[in-house]
Parts: structure tokens; C-alpha cells; sequence
């Protein structure tokens, strides 16, 4: 049930970012919200608190995010009015997957030993979102000191493993198999 009431709110949300052609910059901004309600669980028991009276959750509200886009600050503070200020992370994910869908793009994260480069991500990107059958990727990349050399890539529950400690692990049982 709270899972369709999010994606209601997103629905709406992505509308208004299309017919405002804002769709990219209305991401941008609802990322930073849910940045904000993940990192700051303070925030969220206040806006939830039933003692904290809602002029003083709506202005915490709009101090907060005074610099995004109106009509993502008035889905916040219509959430409060509705007691489902939780659902915004939520609210975001079903947004962001909108509005992939639209872009044909996916979410992709990349693990490897160092900081990728803008053209290795692009050319990440290029390889690996056909093989998905999209046009691109959103590449996050994390840094794993673990996987010695290589790359892992993770697109929604697809994994691909390039990485030298994955093809040292086969090989190991492959030897383990033999003898």
C-alpha cells in the first residue's frame, strides 16, 4: 500500500518536471532530498514528532530546501500535512526510476581499485547500456581496494566481473576441481 502512495507522489512530481521540462534538474534536486532525510534521521523524527507543531515542521521544511524547485518543497510540505514525510526516499527512487525510463537510461555502479576517468565511464557507459538495452548508463563508482585489479559492474540485479580477484577465485576452484 505505501509503496503505490510513493509512486503516486513520484507520478505527479514527474509530470510537472516534464511539462515544465525540468526532468533532469527536478532528479537533481529530489537526489539531494532524499541525501539529506538518509544522512539526517534528526530531521525526519522531528518532521514525524506529533508534539512538533506542523507551521514549525512546514518551516523547517522551507528553510531547508529554500533553493529547490517550488513545487518539489510543496510535495514536502503536503507530505507533513499527510503525516507521510517518510515516504520521500522512496518518493525519489520511484522519480529517479521514471524518469530513467524515460531517458533510457539505467543505474549502474562500478567498482574498481581507483577513481574512474569521465571518458572510462562514458566508455562503460557506451559498452555495457546495450547490453542492458538502453541508451546509457548512470555510472556511480566505488572504490574496492579488494578486488586487486579489474572491474565489477552492478546494473540493477545484474552483475558483470572482470574483476582479478573474481578470475583468481575461478581459476582456484577450477584447480580444486582438477586434482
Amino acid at each position: 500500500m505505501i509503496g503505490g502512495v510513493a509512486k503516486r507522489y513520484a507520478s505527479a512530481l514527474f509530470q510537472i518536471a516534464k511539462e515544465k521540462n525540468q526532468v533532469k534538474q527536478f532528479e537533481e534536486e529530489l537526489r539531494i532530498v532524499k541525501q539529506v532525510f538518509v544522512e539526517n534521521q534528526k530531521m525526519l523524527q522531528i518532521l514525524e514528532h506529533p508534539k512538533v507543531l506542523l507551521e514549525n515542521k512546514k518551516s523547517l521544511v522551507n528553510e531547508a530546501f529554500s533553493s529547490l524547485n517550488a513545487e518539489i518543497v510543496n510535495t514536502l510540505l503536503l507530505l507533513i500535512d499527510r503525516h507521510r514525510i517518510r515516504l520521500v526516499p522512496e518518493l525519489v527512487d520511484n522519480f529517479v526510476e521514471l524518469a530513467n525510463e524515460e531517458q533510457q537510461t539505467a543505474e549502474a555502479t562500478v567498482y574498481s581499485v581507483r577513481p574512474l576517468k569521465d571518458e572510462e565511464k562514458q566508455a562503460l557507459s557506451e559498452v555495457f547500456a546495450q547490453k542492458v538495452g538502453k541508451k546509457s548508463l548512470k555510472i556511480t563508482n566505488i572504490i574496492d581496494q579488494n578486488l586487486i585489479g579489474g572491474l565489477k559492474l552492478q546494473i540493477g540485479n545484474r552483475i558483470f566481473d572482470g574483476s582479478i580477484k573474481s578470475k583468481l577465485e575461478r581459476i582456484g576452484r577450477n584447480l580444486a576441481k582438477s586434482s
